[in-house]
């Protein structure tokens, strides 16, 4: 079970890793927006400007770095879940999954409450 546990985590981190890049994109478009924006004002100077652009392309890094983590995750991640699809496959029997669904329709429909027929 151990080794099952450090696939949960390994997806936790890829999942932490995509909710930080969403929020990494957010940043970047609404800077991305603050530079133009600054670019339009009279009294910002080139300066400011520029300034505000290396904010923008400091971030762009942090994402790219971000993207190319994610990719390792990932790859790893869907090969796990293809392996254990494969494996599932195999060790499948039909018959088993059939009678184990019409349990569960029976259990289901035994436990459904009766209403008295209309008078």
């Amino acid at each position: 079970m151990c080794k099952k546990k450090i696939i949960e985590d390994y997806y936790c981190d890829l999942n932490n890793l995509s909710g930080l890049l969403t929020n990494c994109v957010s940043s970047y478009r609404l800077l991305i927006g603050g530079a133009s924006e600054l670019n339009q004002i009279t009294p910002a100077t080139r300066h400011d400007v520029k300034k505000a652009i290396e904010r923008v392309d400091k971030l762009g890094d942090i994402i790219d770095e971000l993207l190319e983590t994610m990719e390792c995750y990932e790859i790893d991640y869907m090969n796990y879940c293809k392996i254990k699809a494969n494996v599932m496959k195999c060790k499948l029997n039909r018959k088993f999954v059939l009678a184990q669904i019409e349990d569960e329709l029976i259990i289901k429909r035994d436990n459904t409450p009766k209403t008295p027929p209309p008078k």
